[in-house]
């Protein structure tokens, strides 16, 4: 029995409903497919507990963080929520794991067609298409960290059902594989996009980064069994873009079997490896977008006849374009500082490239013209920055940096096609950062913008201008820039903090004293005091209460001790020390700000007690001892806020009926998060600014508005705000998923989509 135990079987499945199962396996494939499923279940056990407990660990830090009760509450029921459903998700997960085994050695064509009608409507869902976004980039780091043992396991599993090497969904122990398991099995659980993203993060830091000992030991279980012994994976370089495109459909049939033949030497017959090339190519995060974007160029120019390139004369070579590039930017920027600071459009900068190419060449000789790409890339990227300054003020600082930035952005786009094919470019994360920073923290409307960052922007557009373009070069501005926004975002969440803080506190003192008075008014209701004492309970005596109530809470002991010398003094007790009561009157009094002096002159004349001393010949009287309290300052007023922005005189009119708009608008940001921006209308000038919801009380209704800075800007109840939304003078500005520059390439596409389509729908309606 213990021999037994100890044989490599026991840990495998012994439930025949938990192996996988395919009729069309032989015995010595089904075997090994079956031990194969028994060590990832094994295996994958501790790293998917370590997960789920990840995501749980998540969740409730991000409660502990939330400055929002429906941020904190929604945090802590998905906790919940995941604790109960936990072992389902787990059962759901190995469930996924036995199907993508079960799979193996089914045709795969089939399923991509079954699929292939769903793909387009999903992805209309933006739900769904974060969740895709951040699977595709989980599989790619995985893929990339484990290539090599991959690569292996994908021959050896492929021997064992007679197809190509597998990849992607079709090798069911791979990162796609196991994520989309993952994916699937918290799929039911009622949670929102944010968390079911946090579950992918994750699952990628607890399971897919520890992949690599399950594929050493799945490889060598294998390889101990006779399955491709003697296979090594060796790197290949990756495929050119002009292997992806469309076009070179024959060069890729050709390289198929060619790849192939190199490779069967090592690891199966040259039939497999052709029937992979051809069926399941090469992945690549890179999209052809610039080979889009110049197809519909040239269908607008076979339209309209415009801006043809082709032109007699020798083309430019790539050296040559560039120190024309070069050229023309030392030109520019000898030029005056207004003029050079202005976005020269597709004509002027292709004309000005010309001039530039055929500078110095004799009346007679050839001209030197740019290619169809190297053209059509010029007027792309003046496209671009055309789109991206049109959201944009005019004379602004940001317009002025992107009339900087143009040529060497094109310079960039000219030497590398990854700026139009790599969203994660460098030069376009760089174009598009400086656009944010230059519009949000220098073209503002609260005033001067920040030196220190107009400094560095300019700092960046320089060395940009100066330095050859490379990813490199670009990777560094990159990193200087996210750094100096990074330190003002934290300088302006310090002070937002600050303001924050100041305006919860406000918010209790104003709760505390509003429970003190109500304790002091139902005493006077059973005892109606008069003349000093009263005095003295209203003005200072009630102070001391609610300071001892924040301090210490209503059911201490501290504020409880409070409350029975409040009925002393009302002749509600027994007083049994009167020398102690008057001590205890008097370190209240001084706990709210009333000189020693003045206290045990207050104490005495209240209680009738002796002094300690002899009385001196300016011993106030009661009637001034109860004139200085009512000139005492109240506990908080002292902490009064700024003065804020003056606030309509319609902001006090009295509560809307329940279904009207402006109630209706209320109940809506009672239930708004922290962070929500809203911009505000003079209706004098119609001038807009912009102002961030900081915080606001549930309980009293006051909020705070805070600038981008996180100064304290306006502050109203929710009913004023809701009035002012109804009339139109303050509006909710939704969120913005996409940045500048990411609604610039959208507009350019969509502006050379229209003008694609124009001549076609002119021909229709002309026929």
């Amino acid at each position: 029995m213990d021999v037994e135990q100890q044989g490599r079987r026991q840990p495998f499945a012994s439930d025949r409903d938990a192996r996988p199962e395919h009729a069309g396996w032989p015995p010595r494939t089904r075997r090994l497919i079956e031990e194969t499923h028994a060590l990832c279940v094994s295996w994958l056990e501790t790293p998917l507990r370590l997960c789920l407990g990840d995501v749980e660990q998540r969740l409730y830090s991000q409660a502990e963080r939330s400055r929002n009760h429906l941020e904190q509450q929604q945090c802590l029921f998905s906790r919940q929520l995941l604790q109960q459903q936990r072992p389902a998700v787990e059962r759901r997960f190995l469930e996924g794991l036995r199907q993508q085994f079960s799979k193996l050695g089914a045709p795969m064509v089939v399923t991509e067609e079954a699929d292939a009608p769903r793909r387009p409507l999903e992805l209309l869902d933006q739900t769904e298409h974060e969740q895709t976004v951040a699977l595709d980039k989980l599989v790619a780091r995985g893929e990339a960290r484990h290539g090599t043992a991959l690569f292996e396991l994908g021959y050896r599993l492929a021997v064992l059902v007679a197809l190509p090497p597998l990849e992607g969904h079709a090798l069911p122990l791979g990162p796609q594989a196991l994520a989309s398991a993952f994916r699937d099995a918290g799929s039911d659980l009622e949670l929102p996009v944010e968390h079911h993203l946090l579950m992918l993060q994750s699952f990628d830091t607890a399971v897919v980064h520890t992949l690599a000992s399950l594929y050493e030991t799945v490889n060598e279980h294998l390889r101990s069994d006779g399955i491709l012994p003697q296979l090594r994976a060796f790197p290949t370089p990756p495929r050119t873009q002009v292997e992806r495109t469309a076009r070179g459909g024959g060069e890729a049939a050709a390289a198929g079997p060619s790849r192939g033949a190199a490779s069967a030497h090592t690891a199966a017959p040259a039939a497999s490896l052709g029937t992979l090339g051809a069926a399941h190519p090469a992945r690549s995060d890179n999209i052809a977008v610039l080979d889009n974007l110049r197809e519909m160029l040239a269908q607008h120019r076979a339209g309209q006849g415009a801006l043809n390139y082709q032109a007699s004369g020798r083309a430019a070579s790539p050296e040559e374009l560039q120190l024309a590039l070069d050229a023309l930017q030392l030109h520019v920027s000898d030029v005056a500082d207004q003029a050079r600071r202005e976005l020269l459009s597709a004509q002027a900068l292709r004309d000005e490239l010309l001039d530039q190419l055929n500078t110095g060449k004799a009346a007679g000789a050839g001209r030197t013209h740019l290619t169809d790409e190297q053209g059509d890339t010029v007027e792309l990227v003046a496209m671009l920055f055309e789109q991206l300054g049109g959201q944009l003020p005019r004379n602004g600082s940001a317009h002025s940096l992107l009339g900087d930035l143009q040529l060497p952005l094109l310079r960039m786009a000219v030497a590398d096609q990854g700026f139009f094919n790599q969203r994660e470019h460098p030069a376009r994360k760089l174009l598009g950062m400086v656009a944010e920073a230059a519009n949000d923290w220098l073209d503002g409307p609260d005033g001067d913008g920040d030196r220190s960052l107009a400094a560095k922007l300019n700092q960046l557009v320089e060395r940009a201008r100066r330095e050859p373009p490379s990813t490199g070069l670009y990777t560094s501005l990159l990193a200087d820039i996210e750094h100096h926004l990074g330190l003002l975002n934290r300088k302006a969440q310090i002070a937002e903090r600050r303001q924050v803080e100041a305006m919860q506190g406000r918010e209790r003192l104003e709760q505390a004293r509003h429970r003190a008075a109500e304790l002091m008014a139902e005493r006077f209701e059973r005892c109606n005091p008069r003349g000093m004492l009263r005095t003295l309970l209203e003005r200072a005596w009630s102070d001391v209460l609610a300071l001892t109530l924040l301090r210490h809470g209503e059911d201490s002991e501290a504020f409880s001790h409070r409350l029975r010398i409040t009925d002393q003094l009302l002749g509600q007790q027994p007083m049994h020390d009167r020398h102690l009561l008057q001590a205890e009157v008097e370190s209240g009094l001084q706990q709210i700000g009333m000189h020693a002096e003045e206290a045990v002159q207050v104490a005495q004349r209240l209680l009738g007690t002796p002094a300690r001393a002899p009385a001196a010949s300016d011993t106030a009287t009661t009637t001034e001892i109860a004139l200085k309290l009512k000139q005492h300052q109240r506990l908080g007023e002292h902490v009064a806020p700024e003065t804020p922005a003056p606030v309509p005189a319609a902001l006090a009119a009295p509560a809307p009926p329940a279904e009207s708009q402006e109630q209706r608008i209320h109940q809506r940001l009672r239930q708004l998060p922290f962070g929500s921006w809203f911009e505000f209308i003079d209706p004098a000038n119609g001038h807009i600014t912009q102002r961030k919801l900081a915080w606001y009380s549930p309980v009293s209704g006051n909020s705070l508005f805070v600038t981008r800075r996180g100064l304290r800007s306006e502050e109203m109840t929710l009913q004023q705000l809701a009035h002012e939304m109804a009339c139109g003078r303050v509006r909710e500005m939704p969120p913005m998923r996409d940045n500048l520059l990411d609604r610039a390439w959208h507009a350019l596409t969509s502006h050379l989509r229209g003008v694609t389509r124009s001549p076609a729908a002119s021909t229709q309606h002309g026929a």
